[in-house]
């Protein structure tokens, strides 16, 4: 126990505890569950996906492929490699949420169980693909292997928000909503293109299965998908009027390229391997758009009419007065809520004196803008 509690107080552990590390580490989360989808669909566009036929072990009494396997076992063993290295990143972000304090000397829960969620959705996502390797590639195994791999890029872009110096905007109930719906068609359009690859020639074996649904229909009710995805991301654009709606907007037109050049090309690998780091990048943009936002918060008119009523200092016409101008000046602040790492950060940026809302305001808005608030 005493070597815990002098590790706590190390110099190394102050540091891996610090709102710069965890920020560091949250961005490097985010990056390699991007990167894990991009080497699984490698895996499967090159007819890979029982280049190691069983799991956990790749062959019988083997955890590495034999060389009678051939490039094929090489890219699905590289690819189930890759998992420990996201392991050991999510263990060391987790370590990292677990040593940070907040300025108050008080730990962040919600930092804690994001971080633990992340750790623990990696080796259930390796589960997933132990059990599509065990049905031979079930079209309906492989898009759910998809899908958990999505909503970990999901909760790292939260973790990325939560870390960095940036505050989610207040807005309207309207606008509110379109970010939320923005983000449930979003995932409406990925989940119907992991049906679409399903039923399309890249299987992941020769001998695998596929949907048996028609990929041409499958492909319209996706386009369609999309065409509701781009016009309430247009909307969310004229009611938030900020810079996380016009990326998420650029990636889905894109998005939208990349589709119709791969239909009428017959899906080359290279624009399959493009799209599908297009659909991450959708919803890491999407999930940015939702954590960008909250809505504004409104005081009770009891409440109103309460402090108007109150009158400091016995009753003073002058304390009043001077009481009336200072809340003037205080409802003129922004109105933040700043994630508690971004607090340590905004702290050590701010010009020595500075004062108020508006030093503060600037400041946020230039961390605001690194990742479109």
């Amino acid at each position: 126990m005493g070597a815990v509690t002098e590790l706590g107080r190390s110099a190394a552990a102050r540091a891996l505890g610090s709102a710069a590390w965890l920020r560091r580490l949250a961005i490097a989360s985010l990056v390699m569950n991007i990167v894990i989808i991009l080497t699984g669909g490698l895996v499967r566009l090159t007819d890979s996906g029982l280049g190691c036929p069983t799991w956990p072990q790749c062959t019988a009494g083997s955890y590495t492929p034999h060389p009678a396997l051939g490039v094929h076992g090489a890219i699905e063993f590289s690819n189930r490699t890759l998992t420990f290295v996201l392991m050991v990143v999510a263990l060391i972000t987790w370590i990292s949420a677990l040593l940070y304090r907040k300025p108050d000397g008080r730990p962040d829960r919600k930092l804690r169980w994001l971080t633990f969620g992340l750790g623990f959705g990696i080796p259930f996502q390796g589960v997933i693909g132990g059990i599509t390797v065990l049905t031979h590639l079930n079209p309906y195994v492989v898009s759910l292997h998809m899908l958990d791999s999505l909503v970990l890029v999901a909760l790292a872009t939260w973790l990325v928000r939560l870390t960095w110096p940036a505050v989610a905007r207040p807005v309207s109930g309207p606008a509110r909503l379109l970010s939320v719906i923005s983000f449930a068609l979003a995932w409406v359009v990925v989940c119907l293109g992991t049906v679409v690859t399903g039923s399309g020639p890249h299987s992941g074996d020769h001998g695998a299965t596929r949907t048996g649904l028609n990929p041409a229909d499958i492909s319209h009710l996706h386009a369609t998908g999309v065409y509701l995805l781009v016009a309430a991301t247009v909307a969310s654009l004229i009611m938030i009027r900020s810079r996380a709606a016009v990326l998420l907007l650029v990636i889905e037109l894109g998005q939208g390229v990349v589709g119709f050049a791969q239909y009428f090309s017959n899906l080359p690998i290279g624009l399959v391997e493009i799209h599908l780091l297009g659909a991450a990048g959708t919803i890491a943009l999407a999930s940015n758009l939702l954590y960008s936002v909250r809505l504004r918060a409104r005081a009770s008119a009891p409440e109103l009419d309460r402090s108007a009523s109150v009158s400091p200092v016995g009753g003073s016409p002058r304390a009043a007065a001077r009481l009336g101008r200072l809340s003037d000046e205080v409802a003129g602040l922004p109105d933040v809520a700043l994630p508690m790492p971004a607090a340590d950060h905004l702290a050590s940026q701010l010009p020595r004196g500075a004062v108020g809302g508006a030093a503060a305001g600037e400041h946020l808005q230039r961390g605001g803008d690194l990742i479109g608030t």
